[in-house]
């Protein structure tokens, strides 16, 4: 027995490792296998032109799943988004639509106690959150007064979040003005009297300050504005920025600028001149906000399906933005027909026609303080074409710019849009951070043409080198059909005038008060919005009590491919309704020209191998960007 049980054990021991051995070895094999598995799959996927493997039909069932329950998650909020910018639209309106500024203000003058009276106000910023505004001034910095533009929408825009055109300034240590208007325009205020205002408010800021020039800064139309009364008041006001505004309205690119031909393809200024009349008086700047809206399509479904895509992090921006831009102010009919007339059809103010008293006309070369003008490619509604093609109407040679003592100084921003220019947090961090930081260098520069340039644009303003290129006047020549153009300023003139003399009195004794409210409260840009809101839509009040249950949602991930395909689709829309709107701006250019002439002569392109854009030799330095 002593002699075998080793030998037992030893057997037994010698199955039990071969056994173990073999486990181990199967085990090695299938890692092996795994291993192998794992490296094939990772070579599939970082070759594209591998066929991947299928899916597994559980797991793509599952992807479905979660896409649709996010889905549906998403879509409630969604909903909820807009029940809560028309609730805060009508918010705005019961309370007199204020000025949506982000800074604390007191009101200085109130323009309707003045001789002639209009709808505006000067106001001065005292508080910034918890700092009293004295504490934040540096001395010898001259005021800053920023004027929004008065074109649909209600002030604010310069100044409705810290990182804006106030709030730069602020931080510079400049005490800041701002010039704000009501809802509804004094019954039978002029262009006049606005100017006068504006004049008014200009000296009032200037007592305050020791007789010392404030810098005017002008955002798309009250650019003009200051324009015309810097013209009007040479030597009453320092520096003027114009930002994004237009001065030479017939100049443009064919098929990239529309609006510009859309006053000839309605007949001229009495079409604005009946909207007035249908409004008693009052032009709907709800109107204008529409133009602006179908100038561009595909920017309004990409603005929706951002929202929808991604929800928990576009919402509160997309409110903020949206308080503005749905707060629809009234001009009066006096005051749009002569904008209209004398500025978008007329073309009149780089002609020196526009009058702005009896027997004064305003003349640009009287402009004696610094312009600084700032505009982009990607504005294609005061492209630079617009913000710089008055300068050689004004001034033929740049000799001419010299021998007058004017400093004009122009930068461009490649890309961005034209509401981007005033509310862009990375431009007003750039660029009028630099504009504000380089003021009294553009003071000091010699007369002529000046092109601002920002070194390192990725770098902040402050540290970023500032240079200044002198250019040439005749390079700014742009070659437009101005004969076209002529024809559409005499037929409108026509029109409007058998318009007012035949038709406006009986529109005006048909309208009545009640029609007038209808005609405003059933406008598209406004129903689109209203019909979101608790009080006129109870089904909301039902979207709003989902909504509060999926404020704790987790998102879908990125990496499912129903989301993938969502963003895709998104994508070929956004493709889809901008190819239709390409189509359009073309079928109207040709009919634009059928109409009232031919075009421009073709132009040479040259495609540029440093940057990429192409050379127009009647741009001179100004190289528009490529259109794809």
């Amino acid at each position: 027995m002593a002699s075998t049980q080793p030998k037992s054990i030893s057997r037994s021991a010698a199955r039990t490792g071969r056994a173990r051995l073999q486990v181990v070895s199967e085990r090695q094999a299938r890692a092996e296998e795994r291993a192998a598995s794992k490296a094939a799959r990772s070579r599939t996927v970082a070759s594209p032109d591998a066929k991947t493997a299928p899916a597994h039909p559980w797991t793509a069932f599952g992807d479905l799943a979660a896409y649709a329950w996010d889905v549906s998650e998403r879509s409630v909020l969604f909903w909820d988004t807009l029940r809560q910018r028309a609730d805060n639209m009508l918010a705005h309106e019961r309370a007199g639509k204020p000025p949506l500024l982000d800074f604390d203000c007191e009101i200085l003058l109130d323009a309707r106690r003045l001789e002639r009276p209009t709808n505006y106000s000067l106001l001065r910023i005292t508080r910034v959150g918890d700092d009293c505004l004295e504490d934040c001034l540096s001395a010898g910095k001259p005021p800053v007064i920023v004027f929004d533009p008065r074109a649909g929408h209600g002030p604010g825009i310069g100044g409705f979040k810290r990182d804006s055109e106030v709030g730069l300034a602020l931080r510079a240590g400049h005490p800041v003005y701002f010039v704000a208007f009501g809802p509804e325009p004094v019954p039978g205020q002029t262009l006049r009297d606005v100017l006068g205002t504006l004049r008014r408010f200009v000296e009032e800021v200037a007592k305050r300050h020791e007789g010392r020039a404030p810098v005017l800064y002008g955002n798309c139309q009250a650019g003009w504005a200051i324009t015309i009364l810097a013209a009007d008041c040479a030597g009453l006001v320092g520096p003027a920025v114009l930002n994004g505004s237009p001065l030479s309205y017939w100049a443009g690119e064919s098929g990239i600028n529309p609006m510009r031909i859309a006053g000839g393809l309605v007949g001229g200024a009495w079409l604005v001149h009946l909207l007035a009349d249908l409004g008693q008086g009052r032009f709907d700047g709800a109107w204008l906000v529409q133009n602006f809206e179908s100038l561009k399509p595909e920017a309004v479904w990409e603005k929706y399906a951002n929202l929808f895509a991604h929800i928990e992090t576009e919402r509160e921006r997309f409110l903020e933005f949206e308080r503005w831009w749905n707060g629809f102010y009234f001009l009066s009919r006096e005051e749009i027909v002569a904008i209209v007339e004398n500025l978008f059809v007329g073309n009149r103010l780089e002609k020196g026609l526009v009058q702005v008293c009896d027997g004064c006309h305003v003349d640009l070369r009287r402009i004696r303080n610094p312009l600084v003008i700032f505009a982009s490619y990607g504005d294609n509604i005061a492209p630079p074409h617009q913000a710089l093609g008055w300068i050689p109407a004004v001034y033929a040679t740049t000799e001419n710019l010299k021998q007058a003592g004017q400093r004009i100084v122009y930068l461009t921003n490649p890309h961005v849009g034209h509401l981007g220019i005033f509310v862009s947090a990375k431009v007003a961090n750039l660029e009028h951070r630099a504009i504000l930081a380089n003021l009294p260098r553009i003071e000091a520069l010699a007369p002529g043409l000046w092109e601002m340039m920002i070194g390192n644009p990725a770098t902040d303003a402050g540290t970023a080198e500032v240079t200044f290129e002198e250019r040439r006047v005749e390079d700014l020549r742009f070659d437009y059909p101005r004969s076209s153009f002529e024809r559409v300023r005499a037929i409108s003139e026509a029109n409007e005038a058998a318009y007012r003399t035949f038709v406006s009195p009986w529109v005006q004794a048909a309208v009545t008060p009640r029609s007038a409210a209808m005609a405003e409260a059933l406008h598209p840009m406004r129903v689109s919005r209203t019909m979101f809101a608790e009080a006129f839509n109870p089904w909301m009040r039902g979207v709003h009590m989902l909504a509060a249950m999926e404020q704790d949602r987790m998102p879908l991930p990125p990496d499912n491919p129903f989301k993938a395909a969502e963003t895709a689709w998104f994508g070929d829309v956004t493709r889809m309704i901008e190819t239709g709107r390409r189509v359009r701006d073309a079928w109207a250019e040709r009919l634009f020209e059928a109409a009232f002439g031919g075009g421009p002569p073709p132009r040479p392109r040259q495609s540029s191998p440093l940057t990429g854009t192409l050379d127009l030799p009647i741009m001179g330095s100004l190289r528009l960007p490529r259109i794809a």
